[in-house]
């Protein structure tokens, strides 16, 4: 976790703007006082507390928000990617192998060439690149180009070379195109070859990155086959070190639960995967694939890599262990394997237990009535990703091609999911999605299939609230008194914004200027009606000490 400096018991005297508190609606002003929201009120009571404060600032009517939580980021990658060949938005192979040449021509003939981003399922050809034109376009330099998904790549030849009996391994589909445990290797082997003061660069890009946008909390999900245990290790003791947001790690490993508190974690999942990804076509599905019916396993599509048994007995160890476990869920068989670990491992463990602790879901796109019945029967924490709709949505995205229209409509349900009573928390899944906390808000409530959308409000609070409450309780570093709320006595982990009116906006799309109507009660939010400018964060503070400040000197 981040803790401020020593001696930083300052106070700060927020006022003359909006203070988001459901509890005090139409707030103008908040005190902290060291790493606590100490008071928060109107103009007036701004006036009494003025005296002796550290600093004062004139907020000019910008609002004063809980500060985000990204519930499911991977730190090394996302640093890697802001400084790296950024493929995303790339409409064809020829304009992927040109970025590559461009980007190549400025590294030494022994330098790696790291890139994610590029989705083929636009493209005219619909194909990758293959080694070859990655040889030619990177002259010869080892090259690893991730998918947008990240369970899938390109690979020059150099870097395949270097994995042995790569070509035995599960997912090695020839031509430099790797996936599931091919690709684990090529990646192993590509990132092999960061250097540690790279790793720990990347990192700290990645955290100010985040903090620019008013996150003031991520959740790390590594695992042998991600990133690495001194990728992982050397993440959490960076963060424990310097300024930053916190960042709370999940360990992906299927082995003792409590191997994730022994590694500095705050609970054994994230990304232990029980299937892949659907773009990859290694989602595991119920029924095949709409546009490759012969990709995966003979009686379904996709793959997977834990199965109910595997499943259900790593839930009970880690009721035994007290350690939250998660799993990596996308497809829809993937869901019943999970689901019917969760009905097993309840027959073996007291069910009480089983649900206190709030097993996580991460991403859990394809779910359907009944599976989001049992979720909330077992009080799973669902850990998703606005952005992937906004991304692959619609009628004409990538979920529909891969799955086709109807079967598309269906995904990200987070209407549903949160009319169950289920505590959503949302993330970016960085960089399979760019970090964007206001983006990710808009995406949710702007859903591209309308019954799934959800209200701002009901979003925010998923991306603030719901990070929080997706951590386990008594988990070792969890601060008890952050819970995603400014109140009294709350830590004062927020954020500043730049924004326009406040409205109160629903799924339908209507807004309501907000009001100072007490019959309302209501605290306004940005208009994030699709085309208007996203709010722009001027502080991110957490434990009262700003990590990203653009109001010093106001």
């Amino acid at each position: 976790m981040t803790t401020a400096p020593s001696g930083s018991a300052r106070t700060t005297l927020l006022r003359n703007g909006a203070v988001y508190n459901p509890a005090e609606p139409y707030a103008t002003a908040l005190l902290t006082v060291g790493d606590t929201v100490a008071w928060i009120g109107s103009e007036d009571g701004a006036d009494l507390h003025a005296d002796g404060v550290d600093e004062i600032v004139d907020l000019d009517g910008g609002l004063v928000t809980p500060a985000f939580v990204d519930a499911h980021v991977h730190a090394t990658s996302t640093g890697l990617a802001l400084t790296g060949l950024d493929l995303s938005g790339s409409g064809s192979r020829e304009q992927v192998l040109d970025r590559l040449a461009a980007f190549a021509a400025n590294l030494p003939a022994d330098g790696v060439v790291l890139g994610t981003g590029w989705d083929e399922t636009a493209w005219p050809d619909a194909k990758p690149p293959t080694a070859e034109e990655l040889d030619r376009a990177a002259g010869g330099r080892a090259v690893y180009l991730s998918r947008v998904d990240v369970h899938s790549a390109v690979a020059s030849s150099v870097l395949l070379a270097a994995v042995p009996d790569l070509e035995t391994a599960a997912g090695y589909r020839g031509e430099g195109l790797v996936a599931q445990k091919a690709h684990h290797l090529i990646r192993a082997a590509a990132y092999g070859k960061v250097t540690p003061n790279q790793r720990d660069d990347a990192q700290r890009i990645a955290r100010a990155r985040a903090a620019e946008l008013g996150i003031g909390a991520v959740h790390e999900c590594g695992g042998p086959d991600i990133s690495g245990e001194d990728d992982f290790t050397g993440l959490l003791e960076l963060a424990a070190d310097e300024p930053g947001p916190y960042v709370f790690g999940y360990w992906g490993e299927l082995t003792d639960p409590v191997k994730a508190f022994e590694l500095g974690g705050v609970g054994a999942g994230g990304d232990l995967f029980i299937d892949g990804a659907l773009g990859s076509r290694t989602a595991a599905l119920r029924d095949p694939y709409a546009d490759a019916a012969d990709t995966g396993d003979p009686t379904h599509g996709g793959v997977t890599y834990l199965d109910v048994e595997q499943l259900a007995g790593f839930l009970a160890m880690c009721v035994e262990a007290e350690v939250q476990p998660g799993f990596h869920v996308i497809g829809d068989y993937a869901m019943d394997l999970l689901v019917g670990a969760l009905e097993l491992a309840a027959e073996a463990v007291d069910e009480n237990r089983l649900r206190a602790l709030t097993v996580r879901a991460e991403h859990a796109e394809m779910v359907d009535a009944a599976a989001i019945a049992k979720l909330a029967r077992f009080g799973v924490v669902v850990s998703a990703q606005p952005g992937f709709d906004e991304a692959w949505g619609g009628p004409s995205g990538m979920y529909a091609k891969r799955l086709g229209a109807e079967r598309a409509a269906a995904l990200n349900p987070f209407a549903a999911l949160g009319a169950a009573g289920i505590v959503l928390a949302f993330g970016s899944d960085s960089p399979v999605t760019p970090l964007g906390p206001w983006a990710a808000v808009r995406a949710a409530a702007f859903h591209q299939t309308p019954q799934s959308r959800i209200t701002v409000r009901a979003a925010f609070s998923a991306h603030t609230r719901g990070g929080w409450r997706a951590l386990r309780p008594g988990a070792p570093g969890v601060p008890a008194d952050e819970q995603g709320v400014l109140a009294p006595g709350a830590a004062a982990t927020y954020a500043v914004w730049q924004a326009g009116d406040l409205v109160v906006q629903t799924p339908d799309s209507r807004v309501a200027a907000w009001s100072t109507d007490e019959r309302a009660g209501v605290p306004g939010l940005p208009d994030l009606t699709p085309g208007l400018p996203l709010p722009q964060c001027l502080r991110t503070s957490v434990r009262g000490w700003p990590v990203y400040d653009r109001l010093k000197g106001r």
